[in-house]
């Protein structure tokens, strides 16, 4: 097919679809093209999508006659710079993902629909005769009286509709007669500009010790980049140093843009933050509204907000004067994407701040080997700080064999000895399993059934105080039934989850409070901040939570940590298990004991002469990793090699293999000798969500060899016929191979 040049230039646009390509449209006839940065809508198919420019160029591939006219232009001036347009030409080319997708990733929700920059809100407020009405309507219609007086507390100025959404999700079929009968009215405002002075002053921090000067002095060297580790034992004091350097890097009036893994560690951080440094962090999460988002994405791109605190997609966040990047807990897996668009965050943040040309600092207390490799070749800079801050001795770790005191319901008789103790001298504990539900089977006594998931190779997990059986993978729910659906016989909950530790302990020590932290306690809007703080204030005597307590809080009574189930990472089949296992129980482990008063750390096992506990405990973490690293540099895996994972899903399980067939049979006619290709084989869940799932692994040393074979295998598969069948996906540097 021919090509066309045109005169006038051609628009090169980004389109929210699964496909690897850039499309080329006509500018509109009587306005000026628009430039790389601004958003149009153009026609694609039948339908109208909202596109990003991402060129202006001279010629097309497309024949004229084939090229469509964008149908408008959506942003007079760019809302993407140069710089962040690279950032997603580089995210999609090192992941392999349509450009599209990546752009769509980089926006707010509210700008991928097409909404103006500076949007207005809608409102909604009651009106005098709304006020007059209020108490006629209590008994006939109770829900527009309910509507009525929460606009009512709100005065004159009313509520924005997004608000008023999370206190009444139905309020709009309330509504409507309310509209109708003038007794609420809705009008628009311009959407609130950030304010980062709403802070109060700042206020001076604890005096830096030896290391943490140290370190300081270290960052402070340049302002160029760099990747320092940041590598503190827990409670070393981490953050004081990052405030310091944040102080600097402010100061020059430059911008600082800090990623934490989850939502629950962001108000403990920022409230810190806030007191110390004197200014409002512009917050980037998922817990917030579309609108509160783009205050925040508006304020960091114009530099109006000089701290930034996201999770993992702030990290496309435009920045007008960037000048230091911080990655709190840099081990933590959620800052890798799972679905869609898989990106690591924290690599990402790397490679921008080179673009950049910042420094950028990777704190945590247990480093994943690949950072720690480079530290080890000399590309990054390891800076340790080994002791903890304030004179805070690090806890006393103690294994429980549980073949010699056997746990019941989860809690072995030292544990609840020691817990009592602690308790006693008025010291907080937490009880730590990371498995949440009442029990992870319901089993039959009789026949031996187990209750499993419709749809999932899993088991469904117990929720006794719901009284329901859950899936944890596609989220299938059944009523819990107290007989067998085989055999008719009772049935039991096998194992122990979150709950019913909670159960156990209030019944063990029923004088004292008992907070239970997980994904099923904090899904009300605010519920995981309450808990944390009522945690700090040591309102709750006994924690008992997953991984989401494990990471970064800061608990002054917590003196005593008991991990029950720590054998899950034991004998895992990913080549991560230890580092992962070892990870989460120095996390854990480091929650006790940070101030004055000792810690202690108890850990159930039914394996306590495995090699791994004394290396643990009598090497703590380096020494773990060390052992880890030698044996991964026998043994061919990262950070020594690169992984590329093929993943497809089909309602037929021969779809989903054929179609890794299909991209096998390609990859050998370019393999050579570097690649080593695995599979394809079943994912080790091989049905998921109804859909059957299989995998294709590609090891390779040659980084670039391996991403030049699929720049060009990822258009194949797009256009093979086998494709249609499936969801498929390619995961650059999977954390997750099973």
């Amino acid at each position: 097919m021919e090509g066309s040049v045109s005169d006038s230039p051609l628009l090169r646009v980004a389109v929210n679809v699964p496909l690897s390509r850039e499309f080329d449209y006509r500018p509109p006839a009587n306005a000026a093209a628009p430039v790389a940065g601004c958003r149009v809508l153009v026609p694609f198919g039948r339908r109208q999508q909202v596109g990003m420019v991402l060129a202006q160029v001279a010629e097309s591939a497309l024949a004229a006659e084939k090229l469509r006219t964008i149908t408008s232009v959506l942003d007079d001036v760019p809302i993407l710079s140069a710089a962040d347009l690279w950032l997603i030409r580089f995210t999609s080319d090192y992941y392999h993902h349509p450009i599209g997708e990546v752009v769509a990733a980089a926006l707010p929700a509210a700008l991928r629909r097409g909404k103006p920059l500076h949007a207005a809100v809608e409102r909604v407020a009651i009106t005098a005769a709304g006020e007059i009405a209020h108490e006629s309507l209590m008994k006939r219609a109770p829900r527009q009286a309910e509507l009525l007086e929460t606009l009512g507390g709100a005065g004159t100025d009313g509520i924005d509709a997004a608000q008023l959404t999370e206190l009444l999700p139905t309020w709009r079929r309330a509504a409507q007669g309310l509209f109708a009968k003038g007794l609420i009215a809705k009008y628009e405002v311009r959407a609130a500009d950030f304010d980062e002075s709403l802070a109060a002053a700042a206020q001076h921090g604890p005096t830096l010790n030896n290391d943490q000067l140290s370190a300081l002095a270290t960052l402070r060297r340049s302002d160029r980049f760099g990747v320092y580790l940041l590598d503190g034992v827990t409670g070393s004091g981490k953050t004081e140093v990052y405030l310091q350097r944040m102080h600097d890097i402010i100061e020059q009036g430059k911008q600082v843009l800090v990623l934490v893994p989850e939502i629950g560690l962001t108000p403990q951080l920022v409230g810190r933050l806030r007191s110390r440094l004197g200014i409002e962090p512009a917050l980037l999460h998922s817990g917030l509204t579309d609108s509160a988002r783009l205050v925040a994405w508006r304020a960091a791109r114009t530099g109006t907000a000089r701290l930034i605190v996201g999770t993992r997609s702030a990290i496309f966040t435009p920045l007008k004067n960037p000048g230091l990047f911080i990655v709190d807990e840099e081990h933590d897996h959620s800052f890798k994407q799972q679905e869609g668009l898989r990106y690591s965050a924290r690599d990402l943040a790397i490679a921008r701040a080179k673009h950049f040309d910042i420094p950028i600092v990777l704190g945590t207390a247990t480093p994943t080997l690949e950072m720690l490799q480079h530290c080890r070749n000399g590309s990054y800079e390891h800076i340790l700080l080994p002791d903890r801050a304030g004179g805070a001795k690090p806890p006393a770790i103690r294994l429980i064999d549980t073949l010699r005191s056997p746990p019941t319901d989860g809690v072995s008789e030292p544990l609840a000895e020691a817990i009592g103790k602690h308790l006693d001298a008025d010291g907080q504990v937490l009880v730590f399993l990371n498995r949440r539900g009442f029990a992870p089977t319901l089993i039959c006594a009789d026949c031996g059934h187990i209750a499993g998931c419709e749809r999932c190779d899993s088991r469904l997990t117990v929720h006794a105080r719901n009284r329901q059986l859950r899936c944890h993978h596609c989220g299938a729910c059944r009523a819990l039934n107290e007989h067998c659906s085989e055999c008719g016989q009772p049935v039991r909950p096998l194992g122990e989850g979150t709950e019913r530790l909670e159960d156990t302990l209030r019944h063990r020590f029923p004088d004292h409070v008992v907070e239970r932290i997980d994904s099923d306690s904090t899904q009300r809007k605010g519920a995981m901040a309450a808990a944390l703080r009522s945690a700090t204030a040591g309102d709750a005597d006994i924690l008992v939570g997953t991984q989401m307590l494990s990471k970064g809080h800061h608990f002054p009574k917590l003196t005593l940590v008991g991990i029950v189930n720590a054998d899950q990472g034991l004998f895992g089949t990913d080549f991560r298990s230890s580092e992962r296992m070892a990870q989460t129980i120095v996390q854990v482990a480091g929650r006790a004991g940070r101030e004055s008063r000792a810690g202690e750390v108890l850990i159930q096992t039914a394996y306590p002469d495995n090699v791994f506990w004394s290396t643990l405990i009598h090497g703590g973490y380096r020494q773990v990793s060390s052992e880890a690293l030698a044996e991964r540099q026998l043994t061919h895996w990262p950070p020594f090699t690169h992984l590329v994972l093929l993943r497809s899903a089909a309602h037929k399980k021969a779809d989903a293999h054929r179609f890794l067939d299909v991209a096998r049979q390609h990859l050998e006619t370019q393999a050579g000798t570097a690649l080593r290709i695995l599979g394809p084989v079943d994912a080790p869940m091989a049905r998921k969500a109804g859909r059957y799932r299989a995998q294709l692994l590609l090891q390779s040393t040659d980084r670039a060899k391996l991403h030049r074979i699929l720049r060009v295998l990822r258009p194949l598969l797009e256009q093979h016929r086998a494709a249609r069948k499936v969801r498929w996906s390619i995961d650059v540097d999977p954390i997750e191979l099973f």
